[in-house]
């Protein structure tokens, strides 16, 4: 600095020492300062005892010099002379106003390195506590550090701050670095309250070490704290959160025994935590012993439990609970009337639902964006489209423009009424509109598209989905994979499944079922071995389903003892086999000719009081039937009776098609007439017709001879003409040719309509 700066700079200085107006008095003087100058007025010792005017002198230099805004050392030339006079919220307002653009850290950069920095603490304490503000809690632990280098002792406020800013901070080791705080300010001299005790324990809670946390209740001894209702309501939360309700009631019975009365948020966390899994007369409970305690519940407490009572189907319990408010001079808010309302639908009483509508008209309550939303919804459920799209409409016409919520819940509805092109139109105008499709609403129109075949598409929407902003995740994949197996497409199955992998999208146990399962349904069954050994190496565990599939795929390839050996894995890694898994064994074993080891199987299965269905006994009489023991097999059918399990049509083709083979033409035409007094056989033929391969678990060889009598026998029964069908089925008899099921199931169904035709033609 020159001697005419310096001469200036003092009589400045003296001006604004001296004059009652000090920075009105530099107005002649505007043209000659500068930054450094400034700077040095806000150096200045002698002006270090006028905070007042510093404050103004900053002011004034940001309004001349916008540059000054943005440097730090200006910042620090003044923050420790406010400091020193306990301008702690003007010192902290400038930096916190500084360090909203800062993003480089220049501030913290040039105070670590300040020369005076031991003689700063004060400045390094609002410094901790601006860093936690700002979102930069890590920057404050490193200023913290900085402290405890120095052993100056921190403030409580300060450590309190930063304890919990580095607690609640999403990060990975945050929390570690509060507790390093706790302990380090305790060591430095500062003695803890009981509010720090609150957030260590919320710290606590938040890793999921709740021992640690209650442990600190005991430590609170150590430094003459106590714990608050705060303490207690923080532990609670987590309990009930995590569903440990037993533990969540052992510490409100300590709480009471410490003389602390739980608080209305006290019981609310109880009643919520209850309600979640659904112990609500446990939440009533609470609710009860709030009034005993003379702690009234407030709408909150109540619609939590109406939530719980409509979440169960109980509704007429939840509307009785709302009459039970009004009485208490509690009204019901618009949640309560939603949730009801909600409620009703879902439970099939729309009628129910609609009058609580126009009740919350009449009380002047308006209908918020959430009510028409569950219209909305209602609408899509039932089908019926053109109302909702109505009620949409008026939403727009009411104030309320359709949300995300709305535009999802359309696009599914569209989607199961089967209106791809409505749901694709309704997906454009979200766009549009500023919204994004959730993941949810992509894989219901992934699912449609798929369902109808439309793979192209659908690999379109995933392609761009991407793009268009939208999250994928492991179903949508799943959807598409799942297609292409169906539609036979496993090499672009297998293209998907390796793009999901590049996307590190990671394939949970559902996924491997479909892949493994759509492999074995076309026969590629060393490639479905293969991710099933690769999902073991990825740390899978296997459920029933993996498990089913390849002891299917086993026996139909006839290795039926790798079928076992697999069984005997499933029982090893404590997999109950369930009666699918009986079943898929006993088909094996009958199809490869074990029909002995297929008999020991069901009768130790039935030993042990196993369950099993019709599929099992029809099982078993079909391999009976094969093996011509006959005599087994209509003990079988006996038995089948007993357990009210049927018999069902395919049981009866089964029987009929083993006398047929066995030259008892007379039997079987016999067995056919008693089938008249089957009730539904109709009907449950018809079902049988879908589910026919389904049930046997077998498929049966193409066989040219087989598939031209059939087609024939069908044909005649389709025309009336039964007699001719039965003697065509009389002679593909005995030339030994085998007729596939549903060609009994059509000859039974045709004779029995021709006897009840008969007989009623006698009565």
């Amino acid at each position: 600095m020159n001697q005419i700066q310096s001469e200036l700079l003092n009589a400045l200085t003296k001006i604004l020492q001296t004059s009652k107006n000090p920075i009105d008095s530099l107005t002649p003087y505007i043209s000659f300062l500068t930054p450094s100058l400034l700077h040095s007025l806000i150096s200045s010792p002698s002006l270090s005892a006028q905070p007042s005017t510093l404050l103004s002198l900053h002011k004034l230099s940001l309004s001349l010099f916008p540059c000054l805004s943005s440097s730090p050392s200006f910042l620090l030339a003044l923050l420790p002379r406010l400091l020193s006079h306990h301008k702690f919220s003007e010192s902290k307002s400038l930096l916190l106003s500084f360090l909203s653009s800062d993003p480089q850290n220049t501030f913290f950069n040039s105070l670590i390195h300040h020369p005076s920095l031991s003689k700063l603490k004060p400045l390094l304490e609002i410094s901790v506590s601006s860093y936690v503000q700002s979102g930069r809690p890590h920057l404050g632990f490193e200023l913290f550090c900085l402290l405890k280098r120095l052993k100056k002792k921190p403030n409580l406020l300060t450590c309190n701050t930063l304890i919990n800013g580095l607690i609640k901070f999403p990060s990975l080791h945050s929390i570690q670095l509060g507790k390093q705080v706790f302990y380090d300010s305790i060591k430095l001299g500062v003695i803890p309250q009981t509010s720090t005790f609150n957030i260590m324990i919320l710290g606590c809670c938040l890793e999921g070490k709740f021992n640690e946390a209650i442990s600190f209740i005991e430590k609170m001894k150590e430094f003459g704290c106590f714990p608050d209702n705060v303490t207690y309501n923080t532990i609670l939360g987590f309990f009930c959160k995590k569903g440990r309700l037993q533990e969540a009631g052992n510490l409100l019975q300590d709480m009471k025994e410490k003389g602390l009365m739980p608080n209305r948020y006290t019981f609310n966390i109880l009643v919520s935590g209850y309600c979640k899994v659904g112990w609500l007369k446990e939440a009533r409970k609470v609710i009860d012993l709030m009034v005993q305690n003379d702690v009234l519940p407030d709408i909150w407490t109540y619609n939590m439990l109406i939530n719980g009572l409509c979440g169960e189907g109980r509704i007429e319990e939840a509307v009785k609970l709302k009459d039970e408010m009004e009485n208490s001079k509690v009204l019901p808010d618009v949640v309560t009337y939603n949730t009801l309302i909600d409620g009703y639908f879902k439970h099939g009483s729309s009628e129910e639902g609609f009058r609580l509508v126009e009740e919350m008209r009449e009380k002047g309550m308006e209908l918020n964006a959430v009510t028409n939303n569950i219209l909305v919804k209602w609408y899509c459920k039932e089908g019926k489209m053109d109302e909702a799209s109505e009620r949409v409409r008026m939403m727009e016409e009411s104030g309320f423009p359709p949300d995300k919520v709305t535009y999802n819940t359309l696009i599914n509805g569209y989607c199961k009424a089967g209106k791809l092109g409505e749901a694709f139109e309704m997906m454009d105008l979200m766009g549009r509109k500023g919204f994004k499709m959730d993941t949810i609403t992509l894989n219901t129109i992934l699912h449609t598209l798929c369902k109808e075949k439309k793979l192209k598409e659908a690999s379109e929407l995933l392609s761009s989905a991407s793009n268009r902003g939208y999250l994928l995740d492991e179903v949508s994949y799943g959807t598409l994979l799942a297609g292409y197996f169906k539609d036979g497409m496993a090499d672009k199955a297998l293209q998907l499944w390796s793009e999901m992998r590049k996307k590190e999208i990671i394939p949970s146990i559902i996924t491997y079922n479909t892949i493994i399962g759509g492999l074995c349904q076309l026969g590629k069954t060393e490639q479905a071995i293969s991710k099933f050994k690769e999902l073991l190496r990825n740390g899978l565990v296997p459920d029933a389903t993996t498990y089913n599939t390849i002891i299917h795929v086993y026996c139909k390839e006839g290795k039926v003892e790798k079928a076992f050996e697999l069984h005997n894995k499933m029982v090893e890694k404590s997999l109950k086999p369930d009666v699918f898994t009986c079943n898929i064994l006993l088909s094996g074993l009958c199809s490869n000719g074990m029909l002995e080891k297929a008999l020991k199987l069901f009768n130790t299965w039935i030993s042990e009081g196993k369950a099993i269905d019709q599929v099992t006994y029809n099982t078993m009489i079909s391999g009976l039937c094969k093996e011509g023991r006959l005599e087994d097999a209509f003990h079988l059918v006996s038995e089948m009776k007993e357990r009210s399990l049927g018999p069902d049509p395919y049981t009866y083709s089964s029987i009929l098609g083993a006398l047929a083979s066995a030259g008892r033409m007379n039997e079987a035409e016999e067995f056919m007439s008693k089938m008249v007094e089957v009730e539904n056989f109709g009907e449950q033929s018809l079902q049988l017709k879908e589910q026919n391969v389904k049930t046997s678990e077998i498929t049966e060889a193409y066989d040219p001879d087989s598939n031209a009598c059939s087609e024939q026998i069908i044909e005649l029964c389709n025309q009336g003409r039964y007699k001719d069908a039965m003697r065509i089925f009389e002679a593909s008899n005995q030339k030994g040719v085998t007729l596939n099921k549903s060609t009994y199931i059509v000859l039974m169904e045709g004779l029995i309509k021709r006897r009840k035709r008969l007989s009623k033609a006698v009565q």
